[in-house]
């Protein structure tokens, strides 16, 4: 699909957000059930439990979005980072929900929404604000998500963005039509 042009903060925002979605799942697709729950050491959590800890984020973030504090007072925080689901669809299912949540709460909103104030912590921030707070989080997690099953997939690996050494027979595509940035 070629990339929009668009002056719209909140397109930009969804369109930002769906992209990271597919790059998370494009990576969770490349590894075994097994390497989903595999960590690398005591320090380091795996696939699924970056997931789960985003879609406990997501579900506390937007639910209620513009009225209720970001930081729902029923999140535990901590149990993100344990235990969790033990099958593949199960986790799908979990991640699916936890996005769907996302897009429902900022598919409604326009630009003119950006003026608007909320609350995370207790601390007010601009809709701008908690929405690039959310990207800037969602990308960070992505990033370990993709960098972990890279890392389990080493030469079977195939690339989520411009692969190794094509980078300008991409950029041609990309001016041709042929290709997207996202």
């Amino acid at each position: 699909m070629p990339h929009t042009f668009t002056t719209s903060y909140m397109e930009d925002s969804v369109s930002l957000l769906r992209y990271y979605k597919k790059l998370a799942e494009g990576a969770m697709q490349q590894v075994s059930d097994e390497q989903l729950h595999a960590v690398q050491d005591s320090e380091m959590n795996s696939i699924a439990v970056v997931a789960k800890h985003m879609v406990g984020n997501m579900r506390s973030r937007f639910t209620d979005f513009l009225t209720s504090d970001g930081e729902k007072p029923d999140r535990n925080r901590d149990v993100e980072f344990v235990d969790p689901p033990a099958t593949r669809e199960a986790l799908l299912q979990m991640w699916e929900a936890g996005w769907q949540t996302v897009f429902a709460a900022l598919e409604p909103l326009s630009d003119h929404d950006m003026r608007r104030t909320i609350t995370i912590r207790g601390e007010a921030h601009s809709i701008m604000q908690a929405i690039n707070r959310q990207i800037a989080h969602y990308a960070y997690h992505i990033g370990q998500i993709v960098m972990l099953a890279k890392h389990f997939q080493h030469q079977q690996w195939k690339s989520l963005s411009v692969p190794r050494g094509q980078s300008t027979a991409f950029n041609q595509a990309v001016q041709q039509g042929k290709a997207s940035q996202r």
